[in-house]
């Protein structure tokens, strides 16, 4: 049995995570939260022993259908934000997350919804600037990650109540 980094304690939750941009034909990838009204990356929990490109390819093929491969880390973002939804309702969490640029490398699988039935969808450069999408930064910074000819260092806490202190 593999076993995700993730560390739970009181109200608190911490996650090593990994996330995908995938593109094809001028588009990405992401998946409609069935939590709430955003989209978020494709990607998943990295097991103990596994690497983050490891992961990112098992995560893709496993929610996408989608064969790719790590192409280059692109974003090591560190998230904090307030748990909403399933598992992590009302905790304070935080996730280290790396994201990566993707190689697609068969498309034939491609799945219409992840394992958890949410809807897999594709959206434009101009899409992604307009819509909401977590982490926050993505939006706003998706031009810049696409054309950064090195990994882009982010610490993202817009969506958490609590402040760390100082």
């Amino acid at each position: 049995m593999t076993e995700d980094i993730s560390i739970q304690n009181s109200n608190n939750w911490f996650r090593y995570r990994t996330g995908a941009f995938v593109e094809h034909e001028g588009k990405y990838l992401f998946i409609d939260s069935a939590f709430g009204d955003y989209y978020y990356m494709i990607g998943g929990a990295v097991h103990i022993g596994e690497t983050s490109g490891e992961c990112i390819e098992r995560e893709v093929l496993e929610e996408s259908g989608i064969k790719a491969k790590a192409e280059n880390l692109c974003v090591v973002c560190e998230n904090f934000f307030d748990g909403k939804g399933g598992a992590i309702e009302g905790k304070d969490c935080h996730v280290l997350e790396f994201y990566y640029r993707m190689k697609v490398e068969d498309i034939n699988g491609l799945r219409k919804e992840n394992d958890e039935g949410e809807k897999l969808v594709w959206l434009s450069m101009d899409e992604i600037k307009k819509s909401n999408i977590k982490p926050s930064f993505i939006p706003e910074r998706i031009e810049e990650i696409m054309s950064a000819t090195h990994p882009l260092h982010i610490i993202e806490d817009r969506d958490r109540s609590k402040k760390a202190p100082l």
